[in-house]
């Protein structure tokens, strides 16, 4: 099977190796530095399940990769009209694109079903530039749990024992699509598995975004350290449950207890991504994880005073850093 994996940072590269190891024609869309170190020597990644070296195409050109089986995107959402402007050369008349993506996707209300289906979110792709010129008929959704981190470019430590990617297409199908990506991952030692409910992951995992992103921002550290603060510690639980709240109203029931995962969350020593981007100076996904996730809370009518405070600190701590502008 032959895909191309757009974006080669903690998560696409470590996505990449996956495919890789369990066989799969991998090729990876990436730039600079990262793209320097694939070329010269491969995708190395430290896991508590293996280490080890894959070799992979690397192109900045998808004109040079050609068209593909498959295309997995693990850029950040701000990223992603801009990939949609350059994906076009990897698409055959039906290659599907994954979006393992952190927050609400952009495709978010196609076939959602009521008033609402078709609604376009105009902050997550400015002009259709995804829906109208890839074609959201391609999208497939993708949420992953896999604490990543870049030690250097085309070397990346997986922090949790377990690493896993769902799947799940707009419309609740499983489709055949959704299921060969889901067995390549598996064949590289990654779990991988579709869902008939594709919201209902975004909005768990986004549940824990919005929990802790906002707060590592304004912490500056890791998680285990800063939620050893009781008080930030019950404000995590607090605002998980916020985010269950507008879940909820969007007709998807998140089963996660965000008090074990609060409990989870401290004993780990990982920085969310969205902190790891501050740090290194690089555009933060304020839009997917946390602007709009709250703006669909004010359309569905539901409170939510611990993220609203949060949250705008966070904000003010991107904007003043230069790494946000809305």
């Amino acid at each position: 099977m032959r895909i191309a994996v757009f974006g080669a940072g903690a998560i696409g590269g470590h996505i990449a190796f996956r495919l890789a190891r369990g066989g799969a024609d991998v090729s990876v869309v990436a730039r600079g530095a990262y793209l320097d170190a694939i070329r010269a020597r491969g995708i190395t990644v430290q896991a508590r399940d293996v280490t080890d070296t894959v070799r992979v195409r690397a192109s900045n050109d998808p004109r040079e990769l050609g068209v593909q089986d498959a295309v997995i995107t693990t850029a950040k959402a701000h990223s992603l009209p801009e990939i949609g402007r350059t994906i076009g050369p990897l698409l055959g008349p039906d290659t599907p694109v994954a979006f393992v993506v952190n927050g609400i996707p952009w495709w978010y209300f196609h076939r959602h079903g009521g008033e609402h289906d078709g609604r376009r979110i105009e902050r997550l792709d400015p002009g259709g530039v995804l829906w109208d010129g890839m074609g959201v008929a391609r999208a497939i959704g993708g949420v992953v749990y896999s604490a990543c981190t870049v030690l250097e470019p085309g070397v990346i430590h997986a922090e949790n024992p377990t690493n896993r990617v769902i799947l799940g297409e707009p419309d609740g199908t499983i489709s055949a699509r959704a299921e060969a990506i889901a067995a390549a991952l598996r064949a590289g030692g990654m779990g991988g598995e579709v869902v008939s409910d594709m919201r209902v992951a975004v909005w768990e995992k986004l549940a824990g975004n919005m929990g802790n992103g906002p707060l590592a921002i304004l912490a500056g550290r890791r998680m285990k350290e800063y939620m050893a603060q009781p008080a930030i510690y019950a404000a995590a639980i607090r605002a998980m449950e916020e985010c269950h709240a507008v879940a909820r109203a969007w007709g998807c029931e998140v089963k996660a207890d965000p008090a074990k995962r609060a409990a989870a969350n401290a004993a780990s020593a990982h920085k969310p991504s969205i902190l790891q981007d501050l740090e290194m100076g690089k555009p933060m996904e304020v839009d997917a994880q946390l602007v709009v996730p709250l703006e669909l809370a004010r359309l569905a009518g539901v409170e939510t005073p611990t993220l609203d405070l949060t949250i705008a600190l966070a904000v003010e701590r991107a904007r003043a850093a230069g790494l946000y502008a809305g």
